[in-house]
């Protein structure tokens, strides 16, 4: 009764996704800054009129939307997580269709946000809502918040969760944000990476130099930071940093038994990326190192002349920005200190280092005997109709640690985009086969979870 409410309301449930998508709800950009008020409002009305008392919380900067459903007495608890901000549209020369416009075409929704989350986050509203169109009642209880900061790294959320643990309070959380192993092949996440980035800022001399008058005699930050960088991994594609591994958990045997047999190889890596081969560490394979293993990647290299032609100078500065993705037991900030203090061992005389933290993020981790990960495993199967992975991704979702931090939650990852949807750039995407089978997934999901 549930599913096929659904199907007869999708074009409603259409038009509803429509307006949601045409709000330009930019977090990164202050002149948007009505726009997520009004986006806020519009999903606190929509969360009410589908019987959720729905309401707008405020924050530091943008608004958290928050609502509930607690009907369902001795039945667990989900706390549903979702954004509604999205990143910058341009360049806006490059889109197909109208970034705010959602279009459908090749079986596929195209808009900016449409899977990058609020397809994603609207797949939970309207299995919700058919449910309570339906049968009056949800077989579980459900809480959501609805943040409009994480794609600038959530800056207000840590202190809103903590100011609100008792209202906020769950069995479980569930995120939709996040994509599915591929076409056809619906996972659900049990792990994420975890992440810690840092700056490197070399001085030298007082100014550019001519590289004829002083090269050879005084120190060059550009040839430094190189062979500092250099230092970093060695032959076998390992981190060089000692004791850098100290804390990292190995891989289950029966975790790599799994990864083995996945429907996808190194043959999916090299033609996704258009490259001839790839660089896992030695020993593991690219999976294994893309899910379970640390990494280190410098993000940007700036010094020196960048024109066209020839300039023959010493330069007085350079600059590198590097992440480090973590795994299960690293610390950001220990892998930040020894990072640090490699660095200063081997700065060579003549050059001052400063270096410079961001926020990063821990690595997260759901037992895989929770049975609550079974049941979302067998939920997306019935939802698809097609086998269902446990798996571990490469990336970071800083809001999982997070709720594990401060709520003390476990997060089922349940995401139903497509690894190349484009999320962060022009012509975004999600299947509009992932979008309805997402629904039907959620639908059981909820049922599933109210059985036990």
């Amino acid at each position: 009764m549930v599913l096929s409410h659904l199907e007869r309301n999708y074009d409603r449930c259409l038009a509803q996704l429509k307006e949601f998508i045409a709000f330009p709800s930019i977090s990164t950009s202050p002149e948007h800054g009505d726009e997520m008020k009004r986006t806020a409002q519009w999903l606190a009305d929509h969360l009410t009129a589908m019987g959720l008392a729905g309401r707008v919380m405020q924050t530091a900067r943008h608004p958290v939307v928050y609502g509930e459903w607690a009907g369902a007495v001795g039945k667990p608890t989900l706390l549903i997580y979702g954004h509604y901000d999205v990143q910058p549209p341009e360049p806006l020369e490059l889109w197909e269709s109208p970034a705010f416009e959602l279009t459908e075409r090749d079986g596929y929704f195209f808009a900016r946000g449409i899977s990058d989350d609020k397809g994603q986050l609207f797949i939970h509203l309207k299995a919700i809502e058919a449910y309570l169109e339906t049968e009056g009642r949800l077989p579980v209880n459900v809480k959501l918040i609805l943040e409009g900061e994480e794609e600038i790294g959530s800056p207000s959320l840590p202190a809103f969760l903590a100011a609100n643990r008792r209202l906020l309070a769950a069995d479980v959380a569930v995120i939709s944000d996040n994509p599915m192993l591929g076409v056809g092949m619906p996972a659900v996440g049990y792990g994420l990476r975890g992440l810690a980035y840092a700056e490197v800022l070399l001085d030298g001399p007082n100014g550019d130099l001519h590289s004829g008058r002083f090269g050879g005699a005084v120190a060059n930050p550009a040839n430094a930071l190189c062979k500092m960088l250099g230092s970093l991994k060695d032959e076998h594609n390992r981190i060089a940093i000692p004791g850098f591994y100290d804390s990292v958990r190995p891989l289950a045997p029966e975790e790599r038994e799994t990864i083995k047999n996945l429907p996808i190889g190194e043959k999916f890596y090299r033609e996704a990326t258009g490259v001839d081969a790839l660089a896992p560490e030695e020993g593991y394979a690219a999976i294994e190192c893309i899910w379970a293993r640390p990494s280190m990647d410098i993000n940007g290299l700036t010094s020196g002349f960048q024109g066209e032609g020839a300039k023959t100078v010493l330069p007085a500065k350079a600059r590198a920005k590097l992440s480090f993705r973590l795994v299960p037991d690293q610390e950001p900030e220990a892998v930040l200190d020894a990072l640090e203090a490699h660095l200063k061992h081997i700065l060579p005389p003549g050059i001052k280092m400063t270096f410079i933290r961001h926020e990063g993020a821990h690595p997260a981790m759901v037992d895989r005997s929770d049975p609550m990960l079974e049941t979302a495993r067998r939920a997306l199967e019935a939802g698809f109709g097609k086998p269902c992975w446990l798996i571990r991704q490469g990336g970071t979702i800083p809001v999982v640690s997070l709720m594990k931090k401060v709520l003390d939650l476990n997060t089922l990852l349940l995401g139903f985009g497509l690894p190349d949807e484009n999320a962060h750039a022009p012509n975004e995407r999600l299947l509009v086969e992932n979008f309805r089978g997402g629904m039907r997934s959620i639908v059981e999901l909820y049922r599933m979870l109210g059985g036990m």
